[in-house]
């Protein structure tokens, strides 16, 4: 296990935790900062060797992770993410959706947005996380526990031009959030949002590339204020072995 004198509560400790969008930016952060709290990490994501090096980070840190190079947003991919995941780490117990696509760039208006550039952005941030949890969660149902956390973006409540298609993805994705958690409420499992903020992060250098970065949040200390809802929200689901 990572030694860490700042880690974070030990009921998250031995559990295990699958990370989309794991390769890079929040969601590498993400694997980094729950393998130093003793979590076991599977981390998602399409391009394979920048995902491997985030694995091979944490386990020369004393972590335990996994790799599997796959892409939310293809269907055919859901069942074997799952499976793999559950060989390898085993029952899955934190479920993060954090992959997502802007959609084209640069930022358009919906106007000049094709239909299929929103559909991208649809099956990425918004039916690909939907495939997963349906997969995931008779697991975590069966044993009455679990957390499925969505990664959202205050473009999921405010409009902004040339936002659309993410917006309208994102927004649908709280919405997501909000209807499994009230669909599983008497089940030991619980799904949450979290919005990290703007972060220094490849996705928003394309969208904006003129901002200014000092404005921006590391992507280290977002995965640290995420990390700290997870906590808050899954301590009184895993207070036990």
């Amino acid at each position: 296990m990572i030694a860490d004198a700042n880690s974070i509560a030990s009921h998250l400790s031995h559990r295990t935790a699958l990370v989309t969008g794991a390769s890079r930016g929040l969601g590498a952060a993400l694997a980094r900062n729950l393998a130093r709290a003793g979590v076991r990490v599977v981390l998602v994501a399409r391009s394979r060797e920048p995902l491997e090096a985030v694995v091979r980070e944490i386990r020369a840190a004393g972590g335990e992770a996994w790799a599997i190079v796959a892409d939310v947003a293809d269907k055919r991919a859901i069942h074997r993410v799952s499976g793999e995941a559950a060989a390898v780490a085993g029952p899955i117990d934190l479920l993060v959706h954090n992959a997502a696509t802007l959609g084209a760039i640069p930022l358009r208006s919906l106007a000049e947005t094709d239909c299929e550039e929103l559909a991208l952005a649809l099956a990425t941030n918004l039916v690909g996380p939907f495939r997963l949890t349906k997969a995931l969660v008779g697991s975590m149902v069966v044993r009455r526990r679990g957390l499925i956390v969505h990664v959202s973006s205050d473009a999921a409540r405010e409009a902004y031009a040339g936002w659309g298609a993410y917006g309208v993805s994102k927004a649908g994705l709280e919405h997501l959030a909000r209807s499994w958690n009230t669909e599983l409420a008497s089940t030991g499992v619980r799904s949450i949002i979290v919005d990290p903020g703007e972060m220094d992060t490849q996705m928003h250098a394309d969208a904006l590339p003129d901002a200014d970065r000092s404005t921006l949040l590391d992507p280290e200390v977002a995965a640290e204020n995420v990390v700290a809802a997870i906590r808050e929200a899954s301590r009184d689901l895993w207070e036990g072995p």
